[in-house]
């Protein structure tokens, strides 16, 4: 088993798109519709489908926003320089949150953004993924 993806509902497909391709720089898999429960779907990621975890958007035709509630976290994605990520981020628009440096009691070099729906995204140095963030 795998997983697949991780769904986000979003308010506007277009302005989520735009942010994580041009922002985050992932790409475009496939989209579709579904006029009988009008919604639409969007299906992007930095790899094929069939070898990557993907992100789907659903946007729910007439909805413009949703309440994230408290038991969302975030998205974490890896990043080989956080820092030049950050700035290139911040210059296509995008709202860094918390700037790059290492996590309190650890090493681990982590930011965070939020994408135009206030969905919080980690991002983790590539030389820190997958030690744990308090080490």
């Amino acid at each position: 088993m795998r997983i697949l993806h991780t769904m986000l509902r979003v308010g506007n497909l277009q302005r989520s798109i735009d942010f994580y391709t041009n922002v985050l720089g992932m790409h475009l898999i496939r989209e579709s519709e579904n006029a009988e429960y009008k919604y639409t779907l969007a299906f992007l990621g930095y790899g094929p489908e069939s070898e990557t975890a993907v992100i789907e958007l659903t946007y729910n035709w007439g909805v413009d926003s949703y309440d994230l509630g408290n038991a969302y976290g975030h998205i974490a994605i890896e990043a080989d320089d956080i820092y030049g990520t950050c700035e290139q981020i911040k210059q296509q628009g995008g709202k860094v949150t918390r700037e790059p440096g290492p996590v309190k009691g650890g090493s681990t070099v982590i930011a965070f953004v939020e994408d135009p729906d206030g969905y919080k995204i980690e991002l983790i140095e590539k030389k820190g993924v997958g030690s744990g963030l308090g080490n």
